[in-house]
């Protein structure tokens, strides 16, 4: 199923867990709810894709493209998103406990209530970001 145009598709709820989604385009798709676990999406376009509530843990996301997806209440624990754009991306109660945001592009992200303890943060750019009630506790910046 890689090198597919999903883009703008509605895929909320489903399970793809362990799926090969790699140079998928998901712009703007609908993926709130999915699980993803597990889901290889190397090179996917997610700009502007929703992703709330949506499950990725296990998920390899290298060479994708996360910006201004909608990641509110997403399972991101300890996924490796070092080097990603996430700028303006929503965050928002997002799970990224021991997450590897090393790199990472969350310019005009919101992270508001956001839980990103034992987080790696080194060289993570954040400005104008929203911190609003963010957990950091044990982050490694």
């Amino acid at each position: 199923m890689s090198n597919k145009d999903l883009s703008g598709a509605n895929l909320r709820g489903t399970h793809l867990n362990g799926t090969d989604l790699s140079g998928t385009d998901l712009s703007g798709a609908n993926l709130s709810g999915a699980n993803l676990s597990r889901t290889i999406l190397s090179g996917a376009n997610l700009n502007d894709a929703d992703l709330r509530g949506a499950t990725l843990s296990r998920a390899t996301l290298s060479g994708a493209n996360l910006s201004g997806a909608n990641l509110s209440d997403a399972n991101l624990a300890g996924l490796d998103l070092s080097n990603k754009n996430l700028s303006g991306a929503n965050l928002s109660r997002a799970f990224l406990s021991g997450a590897n945001l090393s790199g990472a592009n969350l310019r005009d992200a919101d992270l508001s209530r956001a839980t990103l303890s034992g987080a790696i943060l080194r060289d993570t750019t954040l400005s104008s970001a929203n911190l609003t009630g963010l957990d950091l506790s044990n982050a490694k910046t």
